[in-house]
C-alpha cells in the first residue's frame, strides 16, 4: 500500500535501492516503509523520504559464535534517508512494545513485503504490546522536545508538531486504545475535535503541507498552554504506573525461526 503523496518515480527509485541493498547485504527484506513525517501526514515539500526496513540473512548467519552487525545503514543521498534492522533485533525491540517499530508495521506507505510477514508480526501485538513502556517513550519524547524548541518567546514552529505528536498519543494511551496509530490526523480526531486548538492546528498543517517555511517565529500560546497543562498532568499520571514486565518469547522464537528457514518466496513489489 502506498499513499498517492509518494509519486510513482519516487515509489520505484525507493524499490530499486531496496533491492540493491539486498544484493549487495546478501539479504532478505521482508517490508519496507516510510516513517517520519510522510508517514504521520505532515510532510513539506521538501521532506526527506524516512525508509525503514526489517531484513534476514540465510539460516547460517544465525549460527555463529562472532558478534555481527545487525543495522543496516545508508548515508542520507539526497532526500532518502534509508536504514533497518535485521529481524532478530526487531523481534527482542517488539517483545520490549519497542514504538518506533509498531509504527513502522502501521505505517499508511508500504514499499515492499513479504506476503504474511507484516501480519503475522501484527497478531502477535496483543501479546507484547506494554502501554506504559510506550507512554514512557511518547511521553520523554515531548518534554525532550518542548524544552528544546518552544520553551522561548521565539520558538521552531515547526517543532510543535513533534511534541504535539507525542503528547496525543499518551492521551491515546492513557484511554487505553491499543498501540498508537502512525497517523497524526487520527490522533487529532480522537482529542481535538474543534475550537482554537482544532483551528490552530489545521492552519499549521497547511502552511507545513504548502511549504510555508516553519522555522523559526513566535510562540503561539494556544499550543503552548495545551502542551504545558497535558505534559505537567501526564507527568503525574506515569509517575503512578508500573513498569511492564516482559512476556515470554516462545512465540517470538517460533516466529523467528520460521522467517529465517523460509525459501521460495518473493516480496510484493
Amino acid at each position: 500500500m502506498v499513499t498517492t503523496f509518494i509519486t510513482q518515480a519516487k515509489q520505484e527509485e525507493i524499490k530499486a535501492r531496496l533491492a540493491e541493498i539486498e544484493q549487495v547485504e546478501v539479504v532478505r527484506i521482508l517490508y519496507a516503509c516510510e516513517s517520519g513525517s510522510r508517514a504521520w501526514g505532515f510532510p513539506s515539500a521538501d521532506s526527506d523520504y524516512d525508509v525503514r526496513f526489517i531484513y534476514a540473512h540465510t539460516p547460517e548467519w544465525y549460527l555463529s559464535l562472532e558478534t555481527r552487525r545487525d543495522v543496516i545503514e545508508r548515508p542520507l543521498d539526497g532526500d532518502l534517508d534509508i536504514s533497518g534492522w535485521d529481524i532478530r533485533k526487531a523481534l527482542n525491540l517488539f517483545r520490549r512494545s519497542n514504538p518506533p517499530l509498531l509504527e513502522w508495521l502501521q505505517s499508511p506507505v508500504v514499499y515492499w513485503s513479504v506476503p504474511g510477514f507484516a501480519e503475522r508480526l501484527r497478531g502477535l501485538m496483543g501479546t507484547y504490546y506494554a502501554p506504559c513502556s510506550c507512554m514512557h517513550h511518547y511521553l520523554q519524547m515531548a518534554r525532550g522536545n518542548f524544552r528544546e524548541f518552544l520553551k522561548g518567546e521565539r520558538v521552531r514552529t515547526k517543532k510543535y508538531f513533534y511534541v504535539l505528536r507525542p503528547v496525543l498519543a499518551c492521551l491515546w494511551l492513557e484511554q487505553g486504545r491499543g498501540p498508537v496509530p502512525t497517523e497524526f490526523q487520527t490522533l487529532v480526531d480522537a482529542f481535538v475535535t474543534s475550537g482554537l486548538l482544532r483551528d490552530a492546528i489545521n492552519e499549521l498543517l497547511a502552511d507545513k503541507r504548502g511549504g510555508r517555511e516553519l522555522d523559526d517565529g513566535p510562540r503561539i500560546p494556544v499550543f503552548n498552554d495545551f502542551l504545558e497543562t497535558q505534559l505537567a498532568r501526564l507527568e503525574q499520571s506515569i509517575q503512578q504506573s508500573t513498569a511492564s514486565n516482559l512476556n515470554g518469547l516462545d512465540s517470538l522464537d517460533t516466529f523467528f525461526r520460521s522467517v529465517i528457514g523460509y525459501a521460495g518466496s518473493t516480496a510484493e513489489k
